[in-house]
């Protein structure tokens, strides 16, 4: 069953990335439901899932604490001149408003986050945690939501002028790029892996992923139209 999610993981990866990216949002749900009915096949508990009720009220309360410290950080890197060159990303200043609010409220949440949390720190890691405990579930977990990254990561220089100006132009800059975004979101799946571990819930890596995700559309959209 383990084989079966990773192959269907993947299978949605090239949709979303090569075949279909129009139909993302359909795409990540049947996904997410998809890998659901495999651990419940599995015999995975929700309580195993982080999807249980007994651990949800504390991860609400984690989650609320993350959301706020997020907001905090990434509006205080937009209001300094020194890291505003980080939110400069042609991928979301090119949105127009309607665009922005489709993104922040519907893609992020109803996508990328739902399918990779339901994914990579719900049924993956609690498949691996029961055959091989938590170290290795978080191992196997984060270092398939880094290589989860490849694709997407191909355009980072093209998009963003922070980048860019890191690892250069060309093909060496793009193979420079990805390498650092696929170790950057492994480890950032090591931290969403620990806050699911600790809280028992899903709620934590998710408020996190989509607090990061939406609020930085949200800010780079509004870093290309800063005027001072």
């Amino acid at each position: 069953m383990l084989l079966l999610a990773v192959v269907v993981l993947a299978a949605a990866n090239a949709l979303n990335n090569l075949l279909a990216p129009g139909w993302y949002v359909p795409v990540c749900v049947v996904t997410a439901v998809l890998l659901v009915l495999i651990a419940r096949r599995s015999d995975l508990t929700r309580d195993d899932l982080g999807l249980g009720r007994a651990a949800a009220r504390r991860g609400l309360r984690w989650g609320l604490v993350l959301v706020g410290a997020v907001l905090v950080v990434l509006s205080v890197g937009l209001a300094l001149p020194i890291t505003r060159e980080a939110f400069q990303d042609e991928r979301a200043a090119s949105l127009s408003p309607e665009e922005l609010v489709y993104r922040v409220l519907v893609r992020v949440p109803l996508g990328t986050v739902l399918l990779e949390e339901i994914a990579f720190r719900g049924v993956l890691w609690a498949m691996v945690w029961r055959r091989w405990g938590p170290v290795w579930a978080t191992v196997v977990s984060s270092v398939l939501f880094g290589l989860w990254h490849v694709q997407p990561s191909r355009g980072l220089t093209r998009a963003n002028a922070a980048a860019q100006a890191v690892f250069g132009a060309g093909q060496v800059g793009v193979a420079l790029s990805v390498t650092a975004a696929v170790v950057g979101t492994a480890l950032a799946g090591v931290l969403l892996c620990e806050l699911r571990r600790r809280s028992g819930s899903l709620i934590p890596p998710v408020a996190l992923h989509c607090a990061l995700n939406s609020a930085g559309y949200a800010l780079a959209w509004a870093a290309s139209r800063w005027r001072g």
